[in-house]
């Protein structure tokens, strides 16, 4: 059975994150997965993005057990894997340590949605996650990241909102494939940094109002969508 698609969808994303800007060093992952046969790849850990081949991604099934590949799997692999057993719909996860989410991920803030840039990918704030308990990070950490994530998002729809802030730690962004999800992630940063911008100027800014939220939106995702080309 060959996994070549997935590996070089998640090759070409991996390779997309230092042209976003988005990772320092060897701080970001992106995996793609494949639903119907309940397999991912990921990048594996700690390999420079220059180095990298499809040959060096990590085929995965979800049970996490490795199907194909010679090195070690990013170290957030159990992350990615509980975030593709949780919210259905999702084809790729990327995660970064880009600076401006970090900042408020670090700060234990929610992203606002403060304007029309932040309402085209996010029907409203980015939420950021609870702190984890000593028990949590001395224990499966990299997993109980995931379920800290999906406990934030119960009553939530994962891809209304595709990102999330890791408190202490960063983002987590995931779409139906790997462009996609990075391209959310690279937003997730750009309103970040507008935000931190805008509340440097007026601690008290207001959200966006529900009604521009919802225009700008829906004009974007779901079944009334009309932006771009059919």
């Amino acid at each position: 059975m060959s996994y070549r698609s997935i590996r070089e969808e998640c090759l070409a994303a991996n390779l997309a994150l230092p042209k976003t800007g988005l990772v320092d060093l060897t701080f970001g992952n992106v995996s793609v997965a494949d639903p119907k046969r309940r397999v991912f790849t990921i990048k594996p850990s700690g390999v420079d993005y220059d180095k990298l081949t499809a040959d060096d991604m990590v085929v995965l099934d979800f049970d996490g057990n490795i199907i194909e590949g010679t090195l070690r799997p990013s170290s957030d692999t159990p992350t990615h894997r509980h975030l593709y057993l949780h919210f259905p719909g999702i084809r790729s996860v990327v995660h970064t340590h880009s600076r401006a989410a970090v900042a408020f991920a670090q700060a234990g803030c929610d992203l606002p949605c403060l304007g029309t840039t932040h309402c085209d990918y996010f029907n409203g704030a980015v939420p950021v996650t609870r702190g984890m308990t000593p028990e949590e990070v001395a224990g499966d950490y990299e997993w109980e990241t995931g379920k800290v994530i999906v406990e934030r998002f119960a009553g939530m729809v994962p891809l209304d909102i595709p990102a999330v802030l890791v408190r202490n730690h960063g983002p987590f962004a995931w779409g139906p494939s790997a462009a996609k999800a990075v391209e959310t992630a690279q937003a997730l940063e750009i309103v970040a940094d507008m935000a931190i911008r805008t509340l440097s100027i007026n601690p008290n800014a207001i959200p966006a109002p529900a009604h521009l939220l919802n225009k700008h939106f829906t004009r974007k995702h779901g079944p009334k969508a009309y932006y771009g080309q059919a």
